[in-house]
């Protein structure tokens, strides 16, 4: 079970990629807001036929849980406000690995804090690790993305001086 569990959090990444990619290329021509609107109402729209058909009955309710547990919805918002504004400027890959980043540094600290009513997960040298070689592999993506500058133009004298 636990490799399906990784596996399908493989799709879910690949999903990600795509949809920053396509949603990078949307919010350039049509708005980054409009973009992010899109998304979310699609989205929204597919999740409430999802719970209409195959959501259990559950003891509680939305508005029963504690409050600050609703938050986590308000968090989608800016990752995809975020990635439609930085894959228009930095590409797919250097956006979806810094988002990666990020996340695998987040999840450290929260596993090994316990926060958030997760199980606590110690930090270890090979989570160090970890990090540290996203951070290395980050670094080697975008700078093997960033444009090569353009040969300067030969000046008339340089040119006829060739000749």
């Amino acid at each position: 079970m636990t490799f399906i569990m990784i596996l399908l959090a493989v799709v879910g990444g690949t999903m990600l990629s795509i949809q920053a990619a396509i949603n990078g290329q949307l919010g350039s021509k049509v708005g980054v807001f409009k973009s992010a609107f899109l998304t979310f109402s699609i989205g929204a729209l597919v999740t409430g036929l999802l719970i209409l058909f195959f959501e259990p009955k559950h003891a509680l309710t939305l508005m029963d849980v504690p409050k600050w547990q609703l938050l986590g919805a308000m968090f989608g918002v800016p990752y995809i406000v975020i990635m439609v504004l930085a894959v228009q400027r930095i590409g797919a890959a250097v956006a979806t690995v810094a988002v990666i980043f990020g996340q695998l540094t987040m999840s450290m600290l929260i596993d090994n804090f316990g926060w958030l009513g997760n199980e606590s997960i110690p930090f270890s040298m090979s989570r160090l690790g970890a990090v540290v070689f996203l951070g290395i592999a980050l670094f080697f993506i975008y700078s093997s993305s960033k444009p090569k500058a353009a040969p300067a133009k030969k000046t008339l004298q340089q040119a006829a001086a060739n000749e």
